[in-house]
Order: structure tokens, then sequence, then C-alpha cells
């Protein structure tokens, strides 16, 4: 038996500018998912999720049926479809496409909620995966695996922002293909989470046809690269302040885009008017999360007190990736 973590993550800038190539920084915090993986006498596949910030599903299948889960929410079959993409990765790694496994898997966090839920079972379940099947990887072999893993799940349209950030930890910066660490000072992050979630593909999909329609979304597009490229110097000096102003700044570019809700919108202003140095959405929108910077307690409590935020927590930034436990 092999079993692996791997944390979530939030967005201090970047995210949907990054699919055109333009740069992103994600940081990985310490809320985690985990995978419990064990080889079988058969080839069939079996995979079992506790908790994957929903209802959990348990499905079954081998080498002539396709992985098929009777649930009546799309983020379960989502859920299903990313372990199994990274069930065939680790096979593909380990060179034993036929390796029957039992794939367990544990998350802390939300599915669909913008903390990077899918990146981190997808990264914990090919580390476990390929541990199993006798191949240790280490954390960029990982994060490339779990990204192709991603593509195929999202028809292309991912990229290696999530899987690269909860691969290897820390704050990290991904410019297309380019991924590297950053140095990072200590990020008072406190998240707040509305209790829903968004449709990333539909999302993605959304500004894509703003940016091909109008010019002034490719160029929001393109302005979202260049605050990245300045929050990356205050990040550098440790200038906690600027990082807030810049992801204030970040936000109003994403709703723009049309990518926010009331919902996110209402707790990032409670976050503002509780005295946070700036609050935005964090990953795809329509719901879900937003981060805020703030050392005091003021920003918890606001969100707490806030309608629509249902649950507000502190996160640290995770300084490990993924990891066998």
């Amino acid at each position: 038996m092999a079993t692996a973590s791997a944390p979530g993550k939030v967005y201090l800038f970047g995210e949907h500018a990054v699919v055109y190539g333009e740069p992103a920084v994600p940081c990985a915090i310490e809320r985690r998912a985990r995978a419990e993986v064990t080889e079988r006498d058969d080839d069939h596949v079996r995979i079992d999720t506790a908790d994957l910030g929903l209802e959990g599903f348990v499905a079954e299948y081998g080498p002539e049926s396709a992985p098929t889960v009777e649930a009546p929410d799309s983020l379960l079959e989502a859920g299903l479809a990313y372990i199994d993409a990274a069930v065939r990765e680790a096979r593909d790694a380990a060179d034993a496409p036929d390796a029957g496994l039992n794939v367990s898997v544990e998350s802390d966090i939300p599915l669909g909620a913008g903390l990077g839920s899918s990146a981190a079972v997808v990264v914990a379940t090919v580390a476990a995966a390929a541990h199993e099947l006798g191949l240790d990887l280490d954390s960029r072999d990982v994060a490339e695996r779990a990204y192709r893993a991603e593509r195929d799940v999202q028809e292309g349209e991912a990229s290696r922002a999530d899987t690269f950030a909860s691969a290897t930890g820390g704050a990290v910066r991904v410019e297309g293909d380019d991924c590297r660490s950053l140095e990072a000072p200590e990020l008072p992050f406190v998240v707040g989470y509305d209790g829903g979630s968004g449709n990333t593909g539909e999302l993605v999909a959304g500004v894509r046809r703003l940016r091909e329609e109008y010019g002034f979304a490719a160029d929001t597009v393109s302005a979202i690269g260049d605050l990245v490229r300045d929050g990356e110097h205050a990040l550098a000096e440790g200038d906690v302040e600027e990082l807030g102003r810049l992801m204030d700044f970040n936000h109003g570019l994403l709703e723009a885009l049309g990518v926010s809700a009331r919902s996110l919108d209402a707790m990032v202003w409670a976050a503002r008017q509780a005295g946070a140095h700036g609050a935005k959405l964090t990953g795809a929108g329509g719901g879900g999360c937003i981060v805020a910077l703030d050392p005091t307690e003021q920003t918890e409590t606001a969100l707490d007190l806030t309608a629509e935020c249902e649950q507000v927590f502190r996160a640290e930034l995770a300084t490990d990736g993924v990891r066998l436990e």
C-alpha cells in the first residue's frame, strides 16, 4: 500500500490569463488531498472517495469498460474523470498498463471551489499509484504527469499552474511551459468560501469567447499578465501591502471578464472593509472562494458575519508539495 498527499492552492494573481500564456503566481496552502493505493491481483480499478467536499462515490471498472458513476452532480463525474486520468498516467509511467489498483481518495479541499482540489487529487494519486507500482517520481515528474491528466480531462484547456504548485509546494511562477519556484515572505492568507462552485470549463470558454469578440477583453487578459509581473517584484521584496493592492486590481480585471459572482464580490468587499491588504477571487470563479491578505483577525471576523460566506479559515503557505506518507 502507498499513500501520498498534496496541497491545494490559492492564486495571488493570474488565473484565466495563464491559459493564454500570461504568467500566474499560485501558492500552495496547507489543505491537502490524500490518495491511498493498493495493487490488485486482477486488471480492474476500484476508486473509493470518502470525501471530496461532496458526498463520496465508489466506482469499479475493468479494461473493457469505461469508468462511470451514477451521481446527480457533475462535480462527482469530474472527480472520477480526474482520478481515472491520474491512474492512467501512473500506469504509463511505471510501464504497467494493465495493473489493477484500489484507489481511495479523501480531501480537505472543497471540490470546484477554486482551491486546486482536482490538481491536489491528481498529484497525490499519481505519486501514490506510481510508488505502489514500484516507481518513485520526483516532484517535477509528478507535476508533468498530473498536468497531462488535467489537460486530458479539460480537453486541452488546462494550465500547468495548479498541478505544479501542488507538486512542488510554496509560491510558484508559471508562464506557458516555464514553471519555477519563487521565494515568498510569510503570507497571511484568509480564505472565504461561499459553499458553491463554478464550472471551470464553462468559465474558461466564456472568457475565450469574450476575448475573441472584443478587443478590450484581450487587452484585459494582457493587463492581468502585466499585473502579475509587478506582483513578482512585490513578492521578491516581501511587500505584502503592495501585493494586496495588486490583488484588488486583479479582482477588478476578473470581474470585467465576467468570472466573478455576487457572493464572491460580497466577500471581497467585506474583507477590504475589514482592513485586509487586498482580496480577490481565486480560481475559475463563478462561485467558490476568495483569498485575502490580513495578519489580524478582522477579516476572519468580517467574513464570518457575511451572509454570503459559508466558511472562513486561515491558510498557511505549504512549503512541502507532494509527499509520500
